[in-house]
């Protein structure tokens, strides 16, 4: 026979919300991601690489898995454009521009971030 052994409240009540706290966190990056991309793409014509290394660098690790598919999102969406560029290292690749609507989106979505950034900091400051 098997026994259980059971944790002190505390301890399981401080696991669930440590699990609670990372699934927070993980939503909070989600939700950013997009507007990080689109944010990357503003500053000028970019290869896919390119963007994971400057989410990465900014802590909002991302892999191709999860990018390609939002770029291909974005761009049925009428926000991205891409061109082919030939490489001297390989096939040509594909970069990746803001259109005229994704850079108004852009902007959009940056003043509602600014806003968003004003008042979580207005009422979380202690």
């Amino acid at each position: 026979m098997h026994s259980t052994i059971k944790l002190p409240y505390v301890c399981t009540h401080q696991l669930k919300s440590m699990s609670n706290l990372e699934n927070t966190q993980q939503q909070m990056r989600k939700g950013v991601l997009e507007f990080c991309i689109l944010g990357i793409i503003s500053q000028g014509e970019v290869y896919p690489s390119d963007i994971i290394s400057k989410l990465k660098d900014a802590k909002l690790i991302v892999v191709e898995g999860t990018l390609y598919p939002l770029l291909t999102r974005l761009k049925n969406q009428g926000l991205l454009a891409y061109n082919w560029k030939e490489s001297s290292s390989g096939p040509p690749r594909k970069y990746y521009s803001l259109t005229p609507i994704g850079e108004e989106f852009f902007n959009s979505l940056n003043q509602t971030w600014n806003e968003l950034a004003q008042a979580v900091n207005m009422t979380t400051s202690k």
